[in-house]
């Protein structure tokens, strides 16, 4: 991306009035206040900060940022995969892990990876098989369908009416097309992955397929590299039943950094992906970066957001994080439920309260920092837990919670009062 021509007087003009603005939520006012992104996006000024507790709100406090009590919220558990049986080698067994996490109509589709090993290595108990299972909105399970390989990406194209799944995050990888009144095609890609990785993540984006080139350098050169690709475009050829790929942007690309509390915002970087991960559409009232596409890289702390993908004006902005992150979340209105997948507990749990106008949510993965000890939840390096994205700045706050304790991995955001009041 080009560096930004206008004067240091007029950037520093644009930068204090985006303070000011950020100021406002800060202090937990409700006024919106209009700014400009560094990357052009319209900002509305950040989400309130809060806190995080294991128990009822207001304790067992985090370490890793404020505890302000601006905003508590209430976590219950809406499904689990708790009986809930597949078929193995071996027999009937359990499933259990819930990951990805995304929605059809009026169902919820969860993908389960069984103990599946991320190049599609077999479980402990010999099982080959991911599980995707398909909830109705009071949490009962309707159907499900096994998928060989690990389902680390889960996605609904509302357009063609199906669910994809991308399976094996490091090598080996393939994805899958469920139709939700038949099957699950298995595709695979024409050539091997330019990444010498996996897949993760997917997005529609207008109609375009991006899926993340998750674990680069698995089976060749260590990421970051300039030909690695960070993110694919897929194209779907159903008479041969394949997929081919074709680079978004790249590890080492070029970014314009988005961190306004940073002296060098706006200006260029060279990015140096190493883990390719969640990924979204930012949706059009986010505070900021309203309709990027956006990329996670879980365990570089960063955020990429990507303006016009696939056209010739393509441009990059990174956010630098304050920790490492898996989903992200934009509530869209006041109330509703953040649904999200707790890969430890074998939980799909439903989190509720008052969303503050402009809020971004996170599932926040301290273990999966690159600087992160091999024994882990450690020292410094707690458990996944709720966090709260000030998107100016990159800081993440913990959420208060009360009820079960929630170790989150896959969010996703249902407004109004979707879901039945009949839960698990």
């Amino acid at each position: 991306m080009r560096a930004c021509a206008c004067g240091r007087r007029v950037q520093i003009a644009v930068l204090a009035a985006i303070f000011a603005a950020m100021a406002v939520f800060a202090g937990g006012a409700s006024a919106v206040s209009r700014g400009h992104g560094n990357n052009g996006n319209h900002g509305r000024g950040p989400g309130a900060n809060g806190h995080h507790g294991r128990g009822p709100a207001g304790h067992g406090h985090h370490g890793r940022g404020p505890s302000g009590g601006q905003q508590s919220f209430v976590n219950r558990i809406f499904a689990s995969g708790d009986g809930i049986m597949h078929s193995t080698p071996t027999g009937s067994e359990q499933i259990s892990q819930p990951d990805d996490i995304t929605r059809l109509g009026n169902h919820i589709y969860v993908a389960f990876q069984n103990g599946v090993g991320p190049q599609g290595e077999p479980s402990t108990t010999g099982n080959l098989d991911s599980t995707v299972v398909e909830f109705d909105l009071s949490g009962r399970a309707v159907k499900q369908w096994d998928l060989a390989g690990k389902c680390d990406g889960l996605t609904a194209d509302r357009a063609q009416g199906g669910v994809i799944a991308t399976v094996n995050e490091d090598a080996n990888s393939s994805l899958y097309v469920i139709d939700p009144h038949g099957s699950a095609t298995h595709f695979h890609y024409t050539t091997a992955l330019p990444s010498n990785g996996g897949t993760d993540a997917i997005t529609v984006y207008h109609g375009r397929v991006l899926i993340s080139a998750s674990a680069p350098g698995t089976t060749g050169a260590a990421a970051p590299q300039p030909s690695y690709p960070a993110v694919y475009q897929a194209a779907f050829d159903a008479k041969s039943d394949t997929v081919t790929v074709t680079p978004l942007f790249f590890d080492e690309a070029q970014a314009t950094l988005a961190n306004l509390n940073s002296p060098q915002a706006g200006a260029p970087q060279q990015l140096a992906l190493t883990d390719p991960d969640s990924s979204s559409r930012v949706p059009g009232y986010a505070a900021r970066f309203g309709g990027d596409f956006m990329l996670t890289s879980q365990g570089d702390q960063e955020q990429i957001f990507v303006r016009h993908p696939g056209k010739p004006d393509q441009s990059l902005s990174v956010l630098k994080l304050s920790s490492s992150v898996d989903d992200t979340a934009w509530p869209s209105s006041a109330r509703g439920a953040l649904l999200t997948t707790d890969n430890s507990n074998n939980t799909i749990d439903a989190i509720t309260g008052r969303f503050p106008h402009g809020s971004v949510f996170v599932a926040d993965t301290p273990c999966d920092e690159s600087s992160a000890p091999s024994t882990c939840p450690g020292p410094g390096f707690p458990a996944n837990f709720l966090g709260q994205l000030n998107p100016f700045t990159g800081q993440i706050t913990p959420v208060a919670l009360s009820g079960p304790a929630v170790e989150p991995q896959g969010l996703l955001f249902l407004p109004g009062s979707r879901l039945s009041k009949h839960g698990h």
